[in-house]
Formats: structure tokens, sequence, C-alpha cells
């Protein structure tokens, strides 16, 4: 999916005092307002598909928070994982480590702001044909995750603004020999997004392979970013979840 930012509008705080129109990839948005304390919310999406709401306010205008979400929502709440395969696996050898920037799938949240509260209005995806759930392990004990073919690219420049965000992984082999990574899979509930404009970054992933016992691993933790752009709120409610053991490759 090719971008095109120059039409398309901007993460951020948007104050409503009459109406508003947000245009995003396969996404259109209307808010009008109706009477002196009552607004109107529609989505429509490239199927015409549409999503309506009506919004009472305290005020004569009201404001909300267009942002980037953890894909965990959309077609269903189902998981906590993600697993990024990557399109080019990379190889380390024994002893060595590198540092990748990697594209993650997120969805969009629209959140009304009030009373110093921020309270979900709205959540969908802009690629939805890419919003699919894989099985990583055997179907008796294997996790679901949120599955996403991913590209290495060069830098957090290189998101698809309101498809991705870009997060960097930094991999390191400990093993007494080389390996090929071509996948992780990761707790996205522990990472923050993060969003300048309309591009949108994730908190960054330390995989280590490593010995466990008799098994070779690939352990993955998240890590903060120090960053001034600006904290997505969440949408899903935080639960604790384990790491999942990956086999190395």
């Amino acid at each position: 999916m090719e971008e095109t930012t120059s039409e398309f509008s901007s993460y951020g705080v948007y104050k409503i005092d009459d109406s508003l129109e947000l245009s995003l990839p396969n996404i259109e948005i209307q808010i009008k307002k109706l009477s002196d304390n009552v607004f109107s919310y529609t989505r429509k999406d490239a199927e015409d598909n549409v999503v309506e709401k009506m919004i009472p306010v305290k005020t004569s205008y009201f404001e909300i928070e267009l942002c980037p979400i953890r894909p965990l929502n959309y077609p269903a709440r189902r998981t906590n994982y993600v697993y990024l395969d990557f399109e080019t696996p990379v190889f380390l050898s024994e002893g060595s480590a590198a540092s990748i920037y990697v594209r993650c799938p997120i969805e969009i949240g629209i959140f009304l702001i009030h009373d110093g509260h921020k309270d979900s209005l709205d959540w969908f995806a802009c690629d939805p044909v890419r919003c699919r759930f894989g099985l990583y392990g055997t179907p008796e004990s294997g996790t679901l995750c949120k599955y996403y073919k991913s590209d290495i690219v060069e830098s957090y420049d290189d998101s698809i603004s309101f498809v991705n965000a870009v997060m960097q992984i930094r991999l390191r082999n400990e093993l007494g020999e080389g390996h090929s990574i071509s996948k992780v899979v990761f707790p996205i509930s522990n990472n923050t997004i993060y969003y300048q404009k309309s591009k949108a970054i994730i908190d960054s992933l330390d995989a280590v392979m490593r010995k466990k016992l008799t098994l070779e691993i690939l352990d993955v933790y998240a890590k903060k970013l120090e960053t001034d752009w600006t904290v997505s709120p969440t949408y899903e409610v935080a639960s604790q979840v384990k790491n999942v053991d990956m086999g190395v490759d």
C-alpha cells in the first residue's frame, strides 16, 4: 500500500465548534453540529460501510484526539500478541549484534476529550485486508497472534501514515553458531505508541538468542523510547501477559 500523505489529515487534537472532516486511507469521517449541544459523527470506508453516532456535549464545542493505537481490536479482540513475519530474514553470526527498523501494524483511535479524560469514541483499521490472525506454535498449545508481514526499513521516517508504525529491534546472538531471524512474537500491550503529524513509532524491542535449559530460544523484551513525540492514549484494557519462548530458526 503506497503512501500519499499530502491528501490525508494529521494525528492530533481537534477542537470542533461547527463541523470537521477527516480524510484517512480508505476512511472518511464527518462531524457536524446538529444543535447547541449535539453533534453527529459519521465514518465511511471504501466499501461504503457506515458507522454513525450522536454525541451530546455540555458546551457548544468539544475536542477529539485522532491517534494511532495498538493493533489489538480489529476485527475482534482476541490476543495481546503481535507476530511480525520479516519479508527478509536477518542472519547473525555467533556473538554478533545488529539493530534494525521494522514496520508494525497499528489501528486508529478517536478519543473524546472531556473533564480531563479521554474516552474511546471510535476505532478502526485503515488497511483491514492485512488485519488477520496467525498461530505461533502448534494447534494444541500455540499462541494466537495478530499476524503481519513486515518490511525491514531504514529509519523511523519510513512508516506508512495511518497504516503502520516503525519499531526498532536490537538483535543479539549469544549462541555458539550463526542463525537467521525471520520472525518476532511479542506482547504489544507492553509497548507504547507515539505520533508526530501523520507518522507513528513504537517502543523498541531487545531480542536475544540464548540457551534456556536445553532449548535455543529468542528472548524478546520491550524497551521504552526517549522521544519528544506525543504519547498516544490506549483503548484496550491493560493486562499482564507473559513473553512467549520463541524457538530459534
